[in-house]
């Protein structure tokens, strides 16, 4: 794609003529002079040219792009998010289809405050042929200022009451390929360590796909458990569009239990393991907001395949998740109702003492203090339940002592997570009457929210339980206020319990949330 930018800024021969028309129509009566157009008569005029333009398919062609604001990034990344499709537009609607997405996708690397395509006349001496009128499309791009930021932020856990310090580091168009590099960590007080550190480049050139990787360690104590969780992975992005991810994934993760008191339904997966898996995920999010939605849909489906490695100790499964969210305006106090559904289903392909079962870590869990209406992920929020907080359970194989009289108290329990889970919620959000609040986006919300999640050995699949799942489904209802930020939505709720069973950890009060878009 040639990108030669010494071209004048605008030509406007056309223009000329067509005011020396105007002013020859003047000329009948040198007494009277015609009345200036008026600003709405241009713009009239404008448009129905316009209109002309893209309903006649009127002819062009292309004779150049020309790519003008690049300071520090390379042209080619540049070039690559432009495309082809600008220079091979041979006619006005084509261009003009091909001009916007070629806008969306030079906004969407993130390195650029401001995009702007303009179409000019061809230079003097350039020749016209017989496909239409010669054209010049310029693409004139502002870089952003300042390609380096990050947060430092302590955070209190009311469910674990405990708290945790967690800072980010991101780097943008560091080498001038609209990449991006950004490291993050939390350390918390209940021995709990995450560190991650990505790479994303855009298609660039010959590459037919953005590049991604990143490698994570995590290190931490499930709650309410004596199991200790050990990962160190790496994840590569094979492919990635607007709508479609590929990845792939290996780890090592190591579960321990230094207390000698999990479970018999947990001892037999306290070893080392490997996960070698693929991740596909289709994403498309019509939402107008991923803080506040008022209208739009969003959905999520991801599949994934584990045991790719030859290993013995590779973990073996296959797991799917989906999850769909709707946002419809109300008309009134800028009201919107969200709901949603999310469903996920892992199948075990590796065989233990018992039969079948499933790798514990990537079993689904409900529970914890995520939003409702954030982010896309499968079914995991239940608001009112603690994380981890229901579903199937099993006793600790020793209760810890009384220091006081050596009497025992009740063993804890651990979790066992779930083979198939399903949640669903509602959610009404509404502007409140004080207008300092609204100004600042703060608004009131209401809402509902149920789920389950049971697992299943290879003897019941066929004969899965319908009925006894939906009876023992949990519920909760609340209302708060919503705060939300450029970063990240606070949400300050009164969570009531409508249904919960025995062993389930779940409570009716207030609930502070933070979630992250």
């Amino acid at each position: 794609m040639a990108t030669t930018s010494n071209y004048p800024e605008h030509y406007d021969n056309e223009e000329e003529d067509d005011d020396e028309e105007f002013d020859g129509d003047g000329d009948e009566d040198d007494d009277e002079s015609s009345p200036p157009l008026s600003d709405g008569s241009e713009e009239d005029r404008l448009e129905a040219v316009l209109r002309r333009l893209t309903a006649d398919e009127v002819r062009i062609r292309v004779h150049d792009v020309a790519i003008r604001g690049c300071a520090r990034t390379r042209r080619a990344a540049a070039e690559a998010a432009v495309g082809s499709e600008l220079a091979r537009a041979a006619t006005v609607p084509e261009l003009l289809r091909a001009a916007a997405a070629a806008g969306e996708r030079l906004r969407r690397l993130g390195a650029f405050e401001s995009v702007s395509i303009t179409l000019d006349a061809a230079p003097p001496g350039v020749p016209a042929d017989g496909r239409g009128g010669v054209v010049v499309v310029l693409v004139d791009v502002t870089e952003a200022r300042g390609g380096a930021a990050g947060g430092l932020g302590v955070f209190a856990n009311t469910q674990t009451r405990s708290c945790s310090v967690e800072g980010s580091l991101r780097f943008k168009n560091l080498f001038g390929y609209c990449e991006t590099w950004d490291a993050s960590g939390t350390l918390g007080l209940d021995h709990t360590m995450e560190l991650s550190a990505r790479a994303a480049i855009p298609r660039i050139g010959a590459i037919p796909t953005p590049l991604m990787a990143r490698v994570s360690f995590l290190s931490e104590d499930w709650l309410k458990s004596s199991i200790k969780e050990h990962l160190m992975g790496v994840s590569v992005g094979l492919l990635s569009t607007m709508n479609h991810n590929l990845a792939y994934n290996l780890s090592w993760r190591t579960i321990t239990d230094p207390a000698r008191m999990s479970s018999s339904s947990i001892r037999e997966q306290l070893q080392h393991s490997l996960l070698s898996s693929m991740k596909y995920t289709y994403k498309i999010d019509q939402r107008d907001s991923s803080i506040r939605p008022t209208r739009g849909y969003a959905f999520l489906s991801s599949s994934q395949v584990g045991g790719l490695a030859p290993d013995s100790k590779s973990t073996r499964f296959v797991r799917q998740e989906i999850d769909l969210r709707v946002a419809m305006p109300l008309g009134v106090w800028n009201g919107a109702l969200n709901a949603g559904v999310a469903a996920g289903i892992i199948h075990p392909l590796a065989r233990g003492s018992t039969g079948s079962i499933s790798p514990l870590p990537e079993r689904f869990y409900l529970g914890g203090n995520r939003s409702l209406v954030c982010r896309l992920g499968g079914p995991s929020s239940l608001l009112g339940f603690k994380s981890r907080g229901l579903g199937p359970t099993d006793s600790q194989t020793c209760a810890p002592k009384n220091s006081e009289n050596g009497a025992s108290v009740s063993p804890e329990l651990d979790a066992l997570g779930g083979d198939i889970a399903f949640t669903a919620f509602a959610d009404l959000s509404f502007d409140l009457p004080l207008k300092p609040l609204r100004d600042l986006g703060i608004h009131g919300h209401a809402f509902v929210s149920a789920g389950n999640h049971v697992n299943f050995t290879e003897h019941d699949i066929r004969r899965f339980p319908l009925t006894e799942f939906l009876k023992t489904f949990r519920s909760s209802a609340g209302f708060g206020i919503v705060v939300p930020t450029r970063l990240f939505r606070i949400e300050m709720n009164y969570c009531h319990i409508l249904k919960q069973f025995d062993h389930d950890r779940a409570k009716t009060g207030i609930q502070f949330n933070f979630s992250s878009p």
